[in-house]
């Protein structure tokens, strides 16, 4: 369902009015749209709340999400790309001034910036490996693991990652879908303040993969 939502105004409304109220008309549609897009599954784990939606990571109202993120901090395409045009300038400034005191960051580990002006407050930028270069799972369950350990840091009580690695790294789903969640649930079942934990799968394809592997290790 894409394009335009129209309807037939009639001739005696005010352009002025009749301009305003379909503009009004149609965010409210896509609204609606977006909240049935992000159907959920959700499975307790200890005290934290798994879920899994399908949907644009940038319109999640939680205090925080991940960047699929490389070791330069540079936000490309992909993730990155919708985080900085959603954010801002201010996340990319702060991206730069990590790796100017840090340099680059290292595949597995991740760091923090606030979120511009997204909803989310922070942005955890985990940086993920790419396909073929040695030892993916555990690098990919360490990338999550000190995601998680920085939002338990910073007192985050609301996450979402997105499927780290499986865009241009080239990570097959089924793969990133098992190493993350059992290192998510791992990570729980160790003790946590985070409540809620969400994997937003942007396509129907990586949703079902998530889907399968949460019932089957759940």
């Amino acid at each position: 369902m894409k394009g335009t939502f129209y309807i037939n105004a009639m001739s005696n409304l005010d352009e002025s009015l009749s301009a305003s109220f379909f503009t009004n008309l149609n965010k409210w549609f896509w609204d609606v749209y977006s909240l049935l897009e992000m159907a959920a599954l959700k499975v307790k784990v200890e005290n934290t709340l798994i879920e899994l939606v399908k949907g644009d990571i940038t319109n999640l109202d939680v205090e925080c999400i991940v960047n699929a993120a490389n070791s330069n901090l540079k936000l490309g395409g992909g993730v990155a790309g919708a985080i900085r045009r959603r954010g801002g300038p201010s996340i990319q400034k702060e991206c730069n001034e990590i790796v100017a005191r840090r340099g680059r960051i290292p595949v597995g580990e991740a760091a923090i910036t606030g979120g511009g002006n997204l909803k989310a407050r922070y942005v955890i930028h985990a940086v993920g490996p790419v396909h073929g270069e040695g030892d993916e799972d555990n690098k990919l369950r360490r990338a999550t693991v000190n995601s998680l350990k920085l939002a338990d840091q910073y007192k985050i009580r609301s996450i979402a990652f997105p499927a780290i690695s499986t865009g241009y790294f080239g990570l097959p789903k089924d793969r990133c879908a098992r190493n993350m969640l059992r290192a998510t649930i791992e990570y729980v079942q160790k003790g946590t303040e985070i409540e809620r934990i969400i994997f937003c799968l942007y396509d129907g394809e990586t949703y079902r993969i998530f889907e399968e592997t949460l019932k089957e290790i759940t």
